[in-house]
């Protein structure tokens, strides 16, 4: 019977799976302090993205086999020092596509229609009527939507932007199969690729899909926010620091762009304050993925990952 550490709530059918094993954990999020202690036996780990797995980490595991991230993302994981150690990685990847694209589409919906503006209006009793003139928002048929990174998530939210009739450009390190971008709607120009200068110029909506990596790292900075149409809007639903959140303050404060809809955030759970008081911000709480049954799979390949590791087979998903 293996030991394993879920640090975090996960879907009771996951933890189902994993019954037949010592579990602890799952019912609260740990702390590094109590990660630090159970770690010490643990021959499996059920992460998440905010657990500290780094070297000294997993220095204080010499028993850990394998670590089931329970993301797409595991920027958190010191994937050198793991692999010194033989501790096999794993993360979800090819599952919680459609669900963040979801997400990111909503988050654009509600920056540029100004739609969380307009509820918090309702229920602060605010008098109103209608009027031709009234929370006028931004449209986005024949807008030009471009994508940071064109990933599963990052083609998915492409595909929903060309089927409101949005134009899409993207960024990529290599040329990306965009046919079924283009299939979604005929009438939109043919999806394209650009360097990241010319998708900062031409687009009314930036949407970071792409990895946090030292190259991606406030790609989007005070000198790329200066590049931006004054009426384009940032959306994020990658990793928060793909975005210098100050930057961000001081381009919205100036009016260089129009708005931004976040769901990560660079010191996350700690958000720049300025962000907070601006009408023009749409903020959510990582909730990228979760979506009942997308969470539900995901959970599922975390555990289905550790057991496989622990019975001496290869992962379904590894990421060493």
């Amino acid at each position: 019977m293996a030991r394993i550490i879920v640090t975090a709530p996960q879907m009771p059918d996951a933890l189902d799976l994993l019954r037949d094993h010592d579990v602890m954990g799952g019912d609260h999020f740990m702390t590094r302090e109590e990660l630090e202690e159970a770690i010490v036996d643990a021959d499996a780990v059920l992460s998440s993205l905010s657990d500290p797995l780094d070297a000294d980490m997993l220095a204080r595991a010499p028993k850990l086999k394998v670590i089931g991230q329970c993301a797409a993302g595991f920027n958190n994981v010191d994937i050198e020092a793991a692999g010194k150690q033989g501790i096999v990685v794993t993360t979800t990847p090819g599952v919680l596509h459609e669900a963040t694209a979801d997400l990111a589409f909503g988050l654009m919906l509600m920056a540029t229609r100004r739609l969380g503006e307009a509820e918090r209006l309702v229920r602060a009793g605010t008098p109103w009527r209608y009027d031709h003139t009234f929370m006028l928002g931004a449209g986005l048929q024949g807008a030009t939507l471009g994508i940071i990174g064109l990933g599963q998530i990052g083609e998915a939210m492409a595909r929903r932007g060309a089927a409101f009739g949005m134009d899409i450009v993207y960024t990529a390190r290599h040329d990306h199969d965009t046919s079924a971008v283009d299939a979604t709607n005929p009438a939109t120009a043919t999806t394209r690729r650009v360097d990241l200068d010319e998708l900062l110029r031409i687009s009314d909506v930036v949407s970071l899909h792409c990895p946090l990596t030292p190259e991606t790292t406030h790609i989007i900075d005070s000198a790329a926010l200066e590049k931006m149409k004054p009426t384009a809007f940032v959306i994020n639903t990658a990793r928060g620091a793909c975005i210098d959140e100050n930057a961000l303050v001081a381009a919205l404060r100036a009016g260089k762009i129009a708005g931004a809809g976040l769901d990560v955030y660079e010191h996350e759970p700690s958000i720049t304050p300025g962000l907070l008081e601006m009408e023009n911000v749409v903020l959510l709480p990582h909730i990228g993925s979760a979506a009942r049954p997308t969470r539900g799979v995901m959970s599922a390949l975390s555990a289905r990952n550790i057991l496989a590791v622990l019975d001496g087979k290869p992962a379904e998903t590894p990421v060493n």
